[in-house]
């Protein structure tokens, strides 16, 4: 693992965290501030699941879980190819979502959440920076393996 890699992680936690502070310290449980009418808000609300609140209330299943998922990501990460750019900016971005909402169970044995979208009349999940970091890294990681992978397939 590289040293900046170790700087980026801390630095999104960071993000993350501040971003969950700042919100948490603004807002009342559950107040919302409308952004975009119609379209984004702020709310502040709290989550003791998964996405969607699944599997709510199941804090030592999400310990152990992240837990594994942090070892087997690092793993990956110092494994990986110095040079494979896509799958490193992922595992960090992995690495850092995880450690974010593994710090708030940890902590307050529940997630910030303060993202609100409604999306064509769909109320989408409220979610968190650590919840973006997480989605972005997967999806550069199934990017990676499905196409760019596929393209130098007899390279690797």
């Amino acid at each position: 693992m590289k040293k900046s890699e170790v700087v980026y992680i801390i630095l999104l936690v960071a993000l993350d965290q501040v971003t969950k502070f700042a919100i948490e310290s603004k807002l009342a449980l559950f107040e919302s501030i409308e952004i975009i009418k119609g379209f984004f808000s702020i709310t502040h609300v709290t989550n003791t699941g998964a996405g969607w609140s699944i599997l709510e209330g199941q804090m030592y299943f999400f310990y152990f879980m992240t837990a594994v998922a942090l070892v087997v990501m690092t793993y990956f990460l110092i494994k990986a190819d110095k040079h494979d750019y896509l799958l490193r900016l992922a595992l960090v971005l992995i690495i850092a979502g995880a450690l974010g909402n593994f710090i708030d169970r940890l902590m307050f044995q529940h997630v910030r959440d303060f993202l609100d979208f409604n999306i064509f009349g769909y109320d989408f999940p409220v979610f968190n920076v650590a919840d973006s970091e997480l989605t972005i890294g997967v999806a550069l990681m199934a990017f990676d393996i499905l196409f760019v992978k596929e393209q130098n397939h007899g390279k690797v």
